[in-house]
């Protein structure tokens, strides 16, 4: 008899976060979830309710799994809160030193073979196993966005990740009914690693006056069969998130290609961050998006 996994921990409630939350107590897990606040993990869990009930009236999910599922969620607003948990996701801000803290002070309370991992989409593996003290019991476990719909999970494994923590990380994903792509531990993995550039090169062709917003979507959308453009992808995905993913290549990897946009850099810095904050290379207030160039 392997490991088993029943409970499971998840660490920011933000958009990954209530996500993974859903598809763990459909899948019968039990799940403690934690944020800065109290408000913060009411507010993801309402979100989360929200969320399985549109799913049940387009007829995607069964409305009797929802109570019980829903009931599986706990907030969790202390890390001492995961004491009891088998495999506990890390799904905060993706700023290395904000990762680091969490899984330190996360490796103290936890079961010494509860296995530790993070959702990050892009930060070194191994990096961020070391400061565990159990860098063997340490798995990427990378959820595509929105959580619920996307059928792909990427598994990197550290240098040190042990198999049997391989084993147990790919049953789990199975158990969730979604799909492995292993990747080795380099900047960014697969997924991140040729979209982001994508969208930066979309980004560098509004900043070089090639096409407007909508010219370049509609031309990746209706030229390349892509369901959503790629400067609306960047909004929903979030721009900051988008930057921090570029600059992560370009100082892995040391190549000029990955370079992020200045104008990418100038959205940022403004505080346009896409669909969160209402403005990014759309503009979401009037509830009709409007392209801001």
């Amino acid at each position: 008899m392997g490991f088993e996994i029943r409970k499971i921990g998840v660490i920011g409630a933000g958009q990954m976060g209530k996500g993974i939350a859903h598809v763990c107590a459909l899948a019968g897990y039990d799940v403690a979830l934690n944020d800065i606040s109290q408000e913060r993990i009411d507010a993801s869990m309402a979100d989360v309710a929200a969320q399985m009930r549109r799913a049940a009236e387009r007829g995607q999910l069964d409305a009797a799994k929802i109570e019980p599922a829903l009931a599986r969620i706990s907030g969790a607003p202390k890390i001492a809160d995961f004491a009891d948990s088998d495999l506990v996701i890390e799904a905060a801000t993706e700023v290395e030193d904000v990762k680091r803290k969490i899984l330190a002070d996360l490796a103290k309370v936890t079961k010494a073979d509860a296995i530790i991992s993070s959702n990050t989409s892009s930060i070194s593996i191994t990096r961020l196993a070391s400061v565990t003290g159990r860098p063997e019991r340490f798995i990427g476990i990378h959820f595509m966005n929105p959580v619920p719909r996307m059928q792909l999970v990427e598994l990197i494994r550290g240098i040190a990740t042990d198999d049997a923590t391989f084993e147990d990380a790919k049953a789990f994903i199975a158990h969730l009914g979604k799909t492995v792509s292993v990747s080795e531990d380099f900047p960014a993995f697969i997924v991140n690693r040729i979209l982001l550039p994508m969208i930066n090169e979309a980004v560098y062709t509004l900043y070089e006056g090639v096409g407007s917003v909508e010219a370049i979507d509609t031309a990746m959308k209706l030229g390349a069969n892509h369901p959503m453009g790629p400067l609306q992808l960047a909004d929903f995905i979030g721009l900051d998130t988008c930057l921090s993913v570029m600059q992560v290549l370009h100082e892995g990897l040391a190549d000029s290609k990955y370079r992020p946009c200045p104008l990418l850099v100038k959205y940022v810095e403004a505080g346009w961050l896409g669909k969160k904050t209402q403005r990014g290379f759309y503009d979401y207030r009037s509830g009709t998006p409007v392209p801001t160039r």
